[in-house]
């Protein structure tokens, strides 16, 4: 390929990218209208969580499709069926048909989210220069969260909410249509084994049947739950047993036996379970507790969006002083900042304050992408990068599906005990019209303290959870910090 095919393939991708960042800050910034008119507010945890559960069981099996139909009709088709979902949300006429189509479109997002990197991988044979290309990468999604609240806001304030889906479609055929033109991959080599569909479908079981034991908390019979997550759990057990005598596995059991790699993916799943919650309950905080409007609830991903740029930016050179688990530090640090100011802030917080603990997440958040998925990379062997990679991937979308649906859980819990102890003068109905400043003008106003602060309950209580996850996160880190530190002393003293 030529440098000018390379660059047009690269920016085609970040198409992608750019798909993803604008339905994470859209579907966040249309989530109170889409409640409020659906009245999904139980099911809330579900349509955030079904759509990073197919992104995250989808994720290896794009990967081993790559290997076996290759890259580029892999990723075409994956972009095809992200189109597809978000066509289909877009004319969702209740809330279980756009959980059905977000479900589709996560299918689709794993592939379109995961794919990319191991193309970057084979074009870029250069870490220094893939880094480059990761800030591009970071810069993209920026871009696209930054323009993502203020369009998205936009059209749910002037328009309905179904129309912050259909912006993905035209950008996913384009994206599809410069893939086809310009990425030539003749060369490509094409694996001859058997794809491991039993894994594969056992993998799915397992992890949907946990996906639905959590949702059930609260909900179902204690036994019913226990089982559902047991059976799960086994059904996990002996998928990973039988992947030992597998010939081309889903997830090759070798990884888990790559200390720093393991490393890189505990720290993947506490950082990325936890900033999520930042993402999907900030507009919700603006909007339900301070009154605002779609458009500037959604606005508190902006300072996020520039700062994360920023973070992702500065790994690069920060190198040349910092060990890469420093650089990883220095993000978590940042990442506490902002769960801090959460965790301490109060009903009537004054807005710049979110906008605030927006800037401290983004700038974290990059920072520690950029140099996780970079590091994933190379700790792995030469031969693992592609599996690596999207492991990497899987890992980072289960622990989203995972945590979205315990802040789910911890916010139905707050909002039945608050509208509980309200006597019958609080509804459930009630505290869905809260979650839309439109539709919260109607309620009774004299109500509307005691509202906001059962809704404030369920919000700090997630915020506390993510703090948690993020100390976690930091302990790890200051513990790979010093084998990081012992395997360069051990290195100096061989070569002196």
């Amino acid at each position: 390929m030529s440098k000018r095919d390379i660059m047009i393939v690269t920016c085609a991708l970040l198409l992608s990218n750019a798909m993803s960042g604008l339905d994470n800050t859209t579907i966040n910034t249309a989530l109170p209208a889409i409640i409020s008119d659906l009245h999904g507010i139980e099911l809330m945890g579900w349509i955030v969580a079904v759509f990073l559960l197919g992104t995250a069981v989808s994720t290896p099996l794009w990967s081993k499709l790559g290997e076996h139909i290759g890259n580029k009709r892999s990723y075409q088709l994956a972009a095809t069926l992200f189109v597809v979902g978000s066509f289909l949300q877009g004319m969702a006429p209740n809330i279980v048909f756009l959980i059905l189509a977000r479900t589709l479109m996560g299918i689709g997002n794993g592939g379109t989210v995961s794919l990319p990197y191991i193309i970057y991988a084979r074009m870029y044979k250069n870490p220094r220069k893939r880094m480059q290309v990761l800030g591009f990468v970071s810069a993209s999604y920026s871009m696209a969260t930054i323009i993502g609240p203020l369009v998205g806001g936009y059209i749910v304030d002037t328009f309905s909410w179904h129309w912050v889906f259909y912006l993905n479609v035209p950008i996913g055929l384009i994206s599809i249509a410069l893939v086809q033109i310009y990425y030539k991959v003749s060369h490509e080599t094409r694996q001859t084994q058997a794809v491991d569909y039993r894994g594969a479908i056992m993998m799915t079981i397992g992890l949907v049947g946990l996906l639905a034991g959590i949702e059930m908390i609260g909900n179902a019979n204690l036994i019913l739950v226990l089982a559902v997550i047991g059976f799960s759990v086994i059904i996990l057990i002996v998928m990973g047993i039988l992947e030992e005598n597998v010939d081309d596995p889903i997830i090759p059991s070798r990884l888990f036996k790559n200390l720093p790699l393991m490393i890189d993916f505990v720290l993947f799943t506490l950082i990325w379970g936890a900033f999520i919650a930042f993402l999907i309950y900030s507009p919700m905080w603006a909007q339900g507790l301070l009154a605002t409007s779609a458009l500037i609830g959604g606005a508190t991903q902006i300072p996020g969006a520039f700062t994360d740029f920023i973070g992702s930016e500065v790994v690069a050179p920060i190198r040349n002083f910092l060990s890469p688990q420093r650089v990883i530090a220095m993000g978590i640090v940042m990442l506490m900042i902002s769960f801090i100011i959460m965790v301490i802030s109060g009903v009537q917080t004054p807005y710049w304050v979110l906008l605030i603990a927006g800037a401290f997440e983004g700038f974290g958040n990059g920072a520690c992408f950029n140099e996780l998925q970079v590091k994933v990379q190379q700790d792995a062997n030469p031969t693992d990068i592609p599996i690596a990679t999207s492991f990497s991937f899987l890992i980072r979308m289960l622990s989203q599906t995972f945590t979205a649906s315990i802040f789910g859980i911890i916010m139905n819990n707050a909002l039945r005990d608050g509208v509980s102890k309200a006597g019958g003068s609080i509804t459930m109905k009630m505290m869905n019209e809260l979650s839309d400043a439109s539709s919260s003008g109607s309620l009774p106003q004299h109500l509307l303290p005691q509202m906001r602060t059962i809704l404030y309950n369920g919000l700090h209580n997630i915020m506390r959870l993510s703090l948690i996850l993020m100390i976690i996160s930091l302990l790890i880190n200051i513990w790979a910090q010093k084998l990081e530190h012992d395997k360069f002393v051990k290195r100096a003293a061989k070569a002196s």
